[in-house]
């Protein structure tokens, strides 16, 4: 395994049950690019996911590892890029005997780290995975706020946010009420 590959299968049957398997993987900046593009974010400056597979039992793998990340999003208030720097811990259990839930509405599992155990771990895929879930929702630019929003029809006098809502009237009207009685 190569530090720049992204795609990195190892096959499950050449896992020897007493040696752990180190990972390390550091894409090069053509594969930071393609993985930018298809989770949706202008650029991936840096990334490294560092760990090692092991077993867990007679039957079960698991990948505990570390994923570190600088990337760039589009503030979600003014557009303008965003760095964030992503550490987070990753961790995969495969299960010999895990079947997925197959019904149209589940409810989650308590531990989203299960797996199914198929003929391969790819560390490709958990760090692609493990990115993607990782990123901020809502990137905001330091200082980017939205000021108060003022909508109305052309030509007509524009309701403010404060004219909306639906309790402020009655408060005033209350607070006169009181003044004057």
């Amino acid at each position: 395994m190569t530090k720049h590959d992204l795609s990195a299968p190892v096959r499950v049957a050449d896992l020897n049950a007493r040696t752990d398997h180190d990972v390390y993987l550091e894409p090069d900046t053509e594969a930071r690019a393609a993985l930018a593009e298809r989770i949706g974010i202008p650029a991936i400056r840096k990334l490294r996911l560092a760990g090692r597979i092991e077993a867990e039992g007679s039957r079960d793998w698991r990948f505990a590892g570390r994923l570190g990340a600088t990337v760039v999003q589009d503030c979600v208030i003014t557009l303008d890029p965003v760095t964030t720097r992503i550490d987070v811990d990753v961790l995969r259990r495969y299960q010999a005997g895990y079947v997925a839930p197959e019904e149209d509405e589940i409810e989650m599992p308590e531990d989203d780290s299960l797996e199914a155990l198929g003929e391969v771990i790819d560390p490709g895929a958990i760090l692609e995975e493990a990115l993607a879930l990782a990123l901020p929702l809502y990137p905001r630019k330091d200082g980017a706020g939205i000021d108060e929003a003022v909508f109305t029809e052309p030509g007509k006098q524009p309701m403010t946010d404060e004219q909306a809502r639906p309790f402020a009237g009655l408060a005033a009207l209350r607070n006169q009420l009181e003044d004057d009685g």
